[in-house]
């Protein structure tokens, strides 16, 4: 578990930027079932809003925005067909997304909809565009390709389920590279939450072995006997790499989060002032919140 020294907020003044996608999973499977006044599946979108109304209410969570993954495929299904696309997803799930989006803004929160582009890119993009205007970037997310968007102390990651931090030192610790060789980590050992399969015989000890000395894939001696560290297996870790280095770079770039979305929203844009009252009440007498009614401690007007 890393907790590496940072505290939860910033005293002065942080921007947090909410995982909305994994939020919206993180409800469907952990809340009970429950229908809308017209029978459709609504647990998810239900959590999703008490979960951030108790966000809000936190201390320090002054502005705030959240992205979703409007449309499950992105550029990156392009590049590799076999990328994570919505086959498996429960449908009740899926129907929720828009629902979720609408009720993230219900409650005046900045919603960022990803299409072409997927949810973790926004984030990436965010943290980059405000990073040098406050004074921490929080990444509301335990997503491990985050883990390349940390910089010192802002931005870091922290996991809302566990209660934890990542800086730059618990990158280091999790992964035992760098953030920058977060990428090239995913692109030899994989990732199956993205349907990222990685490259044969390359595990974690092996891998972060090597990048914490070379840093990227290109720079990996081809010959073993030039590698500087001491690693179980160098002969066979090496011809997997050079039978599959152009996989294993395409892996990289699928990994690679991109930074350049349009984030069209200023600081001031992010700042949450409170809950539309009656955008918000419509919102719940539309689908059945009824308790939920009297939970925002704030009202905008």
């Amino acid at each position: 578990m890393v907790t590496v020294g940072v505290r939860r907020y910033d005293p002065a003044m942080a921007v947090h930027l909410l995982a909305g996608t994994y939020e919206l999973f993180r409800s469907h499977f952990g809340a009970p079932p429950r229908a809308a006044p017209t029978g459709e599946a609504i647990a998810a979108v239900h959590g999703l809003v008490g979960s951030t109304l108790s966000l809000l209410a936190e201390d320090g969570v002054t502005h705030l925005g959240a992205a979703f993954d409007s449309e499950v495929t992105s550029f990156r299904n392009q590049l590799f067909a076999a990328y994570k696309t919505d086959e498996g997803m429960p449908e009740e799930l899926l129907a929720q997304f828009p629902v979720a989006e609408e009720a993230l803004e219900a409650l005046g929160v900045v919603v960022w909809r990803m299409i072409d582009f997927e949810a973790d890119d926004a984030l990436a993009s965010a943290a980059l565009t405000f990073s040098d205007q406050v004074d921490q970037v929080v990444i509301l997310s335990p997503d491990k390709d985050m883990a390349q968007c940390v910089v010192g102390e802002s931005p870091v990651c922290f996991d809302r389920r566990k209660g934890t931090f990542m800086d730059e030192a618990g990158v280091w610790e999790r992964f035992g590279v760098a953030p920058e060789s977060i990428p090239d980590y995913l692109g030899l050992v994989g990732d199956a939450s993205d349907g990222i399969p990685g490259i044969p015989g390359w595990g974690a000890k092996s891998s972060s072995a090597v990048l914490a000395r070379y840093g990227h894939i290109e720079y990996i001696p081809a010959d073993p006997g030039d590698w500087e560290v001491t690693v179980r297996g160098a002969a066979r870790l090496a011809d997997s790499l050079r039978e599959n280095r152009e996989d294993a770079l395409l892996y990289r770039r699928l990994a690679t989060l991109r930074r350049d979305v349009p984030i069209t929203e200023t600081l001031d844009d992010l700042e949450w002032r409170g809950v539309p009252r009656r955008r918000f009440l419509d919102f719940c007498e539309r689908w059945g919140f009824g308790r939920l009614r009297d939970r925002p401690h704030r009202w905008a007007d």
